[in-house]
C-alpha cells in the first residue's frame, strides 16, 4: 500500500460529513429503543454491539469502495475516493474489509456471551452477507435494480438495529418492529435517490442500478412509495411507542424525514425540467437534513423509553 494516508483510509471508509454520524446513529438505534434510561447505552452489552455495528457497517463501506472503483474513476465527483482506493489497492481493500467484518462480528459474539442472547450474532452476521451479497459478484445485488436497494438497507439498518436492540432484550414490540420496517424502507428509497447522480458513470460501467435500469425521474418515481411507506411505517410506530406523547413523539421524530422525502419530489420536479442531479450537492444540502431527523430519533426514543 505505498503511498496509502490516514486521509485515504478515511475516503475508503466514507468518514465524511455526515456519513459517518449516520451510520453512528444507525449504529445506535436498536439499542436506544430497547434501553428503558438513557443510562443503559453504557451497559456492556450495548456498548459491545454498537461499536459492533459501526465496524461492520464501516467494513462494508470499504467494500463498495473496492467494488465499486470502475464507477466512481468514471465520476467527476468521486475522484478522491477512486485515488483513495487505488493507493489501498483491490486485494488490501478486501483484506481490510474482511479483517473488519471479523472484528465486528466478534464483538456481536462477545455481546451474545455476554447477554445470553444470541440475536446479536445472528443479527451481526446478516450484516455481513447483506454487504457481501449487495457488492460482490456473481450476486452483485448493487446491479439489480430495487432488490439491491433493499438488501442494502437490511444491513445498515434493520440487521443492525436486531443487533442492538438484543443486546437489551431478545424481543422486539410491535410499536418498535414497525419504527425499525420504517428506517428501513426509508434507507432503500434513499439508496435510489443516491444512485440518481451516480446513473452515467455506474451505466459506463455496466452496473445496473435502479436509476440506470429505468433513468433518474423514474427512478425516483418507483422510490416515492417506498419511502411514503416508509414514513408512515416510522410515524406509526412512533405514535404508538410515545403513548400519551405519542403525538409529539411522532411529530419530533418523523418530521424530518418528511422533510426528506419533500426534497425528493423537488429533485424529481427539477429533472423533469432538464437540471442535473450533483451528489456533492445532494450531501452537502440534503443529507444534513436526513442526520437531523436520525439524531431526532435518537433523542426522541431515549427520552420516551
Amino acid at each position: 500500500m505505498p503511498g496509502l494516508t490516514a486521509r485515504d483510509l478515511a475516503a475508503v471508509h466514507r468518514l465524511e460529513f455526515p456519513f459517518w454520524l449516520n451510520t453512528l446513529c444507525q449504529a445506535l438505534f436498536g439499542a436506544c429503543f430497547a434501553v428503558t434510561a438513557p443510562a443503559g447505552m453504557l451497559a456492556v452489552g450495548p456498548v459491545l454491539v454498537v461499536v459492533a455495528n459501526v465496524v461492520l457497517m464501516e467494513a462494508g463501506l470499504v467494500l463498495n469502495s473496492v467494488a465499486d472503483l470502475d464507477s466512481d474513476a468514471r465520476h467527476a465527483e468521486r475522484g478522491t475516493l477512486a485515488s483513495a482506493t487505488r493507493r489501498l489497492g483491490r486485494r488490501a481493500g478486501l483484506r481490510l474489509a474482511t479483517a473488519e467484518f471479523a472484528l465486528g462480528f466478534a464483538l456481536a459474539v462477545a455481546a451474545s456471551v455476554h447477554t445470553g442472547h444470541w440475536l446479536c450474532a445472528v443479527a451481526a452476521a446478516g450484516t455481513v452477507a447483506a454487504h457481501v451479497l449487495y457488492n460482490v459478484e456473481p450476486v452483485r445485488l448493487k446491479t439489480r435494480g430495487l432488490p439491491g436497494a433493499a438488501v442494502f438497507a437490511a444491513g445498515v439498518v434493520a440487521l443492525p438495529c436486531l443487533t442492538a436492540h438484543a443486546a437489551v432484550s431478545p424481543t422486539v414490540g410491535t410499536a418498535t418492529a414497525l419504527v425499525y420496517a420504517g428506517l428501513t424502507l426509508l434507507a432503500a428509497g434513499r439508496v435510489v435517490w443516491w444512485s440518481v447522480p451516480d446513473r452515467a458513470a455506474d451505466a459506463a460501467a455496466g452496473q445496473r442500478t435502479t436509476s440506470v435500469r429505468h433513468g433518474a425521474v423514474r427512478a425516483l418515481g418507483l422510490a416515492l412509495p417506498v419511502l411514503v411507506a416508509g414514513l408512515t411505517c416510522l410515524t406509526w410506530g412512533l405514535w404508538w411507542y410515545g403513548g400519551p406523547a405519542g403525538p409529539v413523539v411522532a411529530l419530533v421524530g418523523a418530521g424530518g424525514h418528511l422533510v426528506f422525502v419533500a426534497t425528493v419530489v423537488l429533485l424529481a420536479r427539477r429533472l423533469a425540467a432538464g437540471e442535473r442531479a450533483r451528489s456533492t450537492v445532494l450531501r452537502r444540502s440534503v443529507m444534513p437534513v436526513v442526520l437531523a431527523a436520525d439524531v431526532a430519533i435518537v433523542a426522541v426514543a431515549l427520552a420516551a423509553g
